[in-house]
């Protein structure tokens, strides 16, 4: 029985140790993605998770990012200035 269990021991000595686990990397526009999706969804703990993902600053400015190409999007869509959207969607009377 000793024996078993000193082969079994060496064995595990010569095997190559298992590779960690690497997670995958986003990049600050994916966590920004997913970050607004899930904030829209009121889904806290998916929001925290992307959150994590990158750095505040990183985030901010992927949010940012997101938040001016969705206002231009809606505005080409609409025919209307990115002012009068962004006003709009905020809740704020015309300018």
């Amino acid at each position: 029985m000793f024996n078993k269990l000193r082969k079994h021991s060496e064995e595990a000595r010569r095997a190559p140790a298992p590779r960690p686990l690497v997670s995958r990397q986003h990049n600050l526009f994916e966590a920004a993605a997913a970050y607004v999706t899930a904030c829209a969804e009121n889904d806290y703990d998916k929001s925290m998770e992307a959150a994590r993902w990158v750095s505040p600053e990183a985030l901010s400015f992927g949010v940012n990012e997101l938040a001016c190409r969705a206002v231009i999007a809606l505005a080409r869509e609409r025919d209307e200035s990115p002012q009068t959207v962004a006003r709009t969607l905020l809740g704020l009377p015309a300018a």
